[in-house]
């Protein structure tokens, strides 16, 4: 069998894996880069850890994988009657069943500024732009912004918040800056930091994140971006450090084809309890409008899931359908402090920042060699201590 996997991230790379399990079935990976990324440790990375925390080349991942085949292209076009998808390269990909694994692009609701000066996280880019930006500032104008600004109090903006700080002052010292007083803003539009976790949850990630020096201001609509200053409820905040973590929206390829793929609400693809979207075509991980989507536990979920299928449907037995599991949420909040919750489970502190540890090896293994797995890992925890 012949299975197109479009997209390197978590759930691409783990399909591509599983299904890499029977030696018959032959694997095509389009990706748009040359590296898997880590999005967890995405944050870790922009405040000065190690980039292996957070890259791997794909030729890595699939070295000793012989019937997985690895090209660098983006797709801009499927074609369900000739079973084929189009590169931009100009190159077509022929398909016995494909499986779309895009991910999600950055959006700022419109609000005017925040396209052009605005940072984030998202990508090797967007970090490399962030941290020229900072030795610009530090190392060579011998200054710190008046505020760093982070948009967006969801799990990546807690984390970035909680490690900001720590880092412009590593900086600021290794350059000897004598000012090194920093104004981390952490500003969210809902009433509470992490909205979506209890109100618990919530209550003691915003006690922390003060205890670490960051200004959290909820409740606050970011309105436009000067090159200088950005306007946060009709009130002028000076800075020209503003990192935005607050939206993602659906990959806009599937908006493209509206004659295939069926957009719920929020955007992701309808898919039926096989997850096929389309004859033949089937959409997981952030894409899929399934419960607990947009999260990289899910992805892994529904990569599995689809393996399992397509080995059932081979053999000709009966598919399974699709059963949503809920994710564990693990969020680190500064050094050796997290906060684990799932259900009505919750633990927070220096043990959940242990279990965050572990989940992160495990998040490594799950799509690394045991060498590389290992590797990563070590990189994160050799720098704590």
């Amino acid at each position: 069998m012949q299975i197109t996997i479009v997209g390197g991230g978590f759930g691409g790379v783990k399909a591509a894996l599983e299904l890499s399990k029977n030696k018959n079935t032959r694997i095509t990976l389009i990706s748009d880069k040359k590296t898997f990324q880590y999005y967890p440790t995405l944050y870790s990375s922009a405040t000065g850890r190690s980039h292996r925390e957070s890259w791997t080349p794909l030729g890595e991942i699939f070295g000793d994988h012989e019937n997985v085949n690895v090209f660098i292209d983006e797709i801009t076009a499927v074609d369900p009657t000739r079973k084929v998808v189009s590169g931009r390269s100009g190159k077509e990909y022929s398909y016995q069943k494909l499986v779309l694994a895009l991910g999600v692009v950055t959006t700022y609701f419109g609000i005017e500024g925040l396209e052009t000066y605005a940072y984030g996280i998202k990508s090797e880019e967007e970090i490399q732009r962030l941290k020229h930006r900072l030795f610009v500032d530090i190392a060579e104008n011998r200054e710190l912004d008046k505020n760093y600004v982070i948009v967006g109090a969801g799990p990546t903006g807690v984390e970035l918040a909680a490690a900001m700080g720590n880092y412009i002052k590593r900086l600021a010292k290794h350059y000897r800056l004598r000012k090194s007083a920093v104004t981390i803003r952490l500003i969210e539009a809902s009433p509470r930091v992490l909205p979506r976790s209890s109100e618990k949850t919530s209550a003691k990630v915003a006690k922390r994140l003060k205890k670490l020096g960051v200004k959290v201001q909820t409740n606050r609509r970011v309105e436009r971006e000067s090159a200088t200053e950005l306007i946060v409820s009709g009130k002028p905040v000076a800075s020209h450090t503003v990192i935005w973590t607050s939206g993602v929206t659906n990959h806009p390829f599937f908006a493209t084809h509206p004659a295939i793929f069926t957009l719920a609400d929020n955007g992701r693809v309808v898919v039926d309890e096989y997850m096929k979207a389309h004859d033949d075509i089937y959409v997981i991980g952030d894409n899929a409008a399934t419960q607990y989507t947009g999260l990289a536990q899910t992805a892994l979920h529904d990569a599995r899931f689809i393996a399992t299928n397509f080995r059932r449907a081979e053999k000709r037995q009966k598919l399974k359908k699709y059963k949503a599991i809920m994710p564990v949420s693990a969020i680190p909040v500064g050094n050796n402090w997290a906060v684990v919750e799932w259900k009505w489970f919750s633990i927070y502190g220096f043990v959940a920042s242990l279990i965050r540890k572990a989940a992160d090896l495990i998040g490594y293994s799950d799509v690394f060699p045991l060498g590389t797995s290992l590797g990563a890992w070590r990189a994160g925890m050799v720098y704590e201590h």
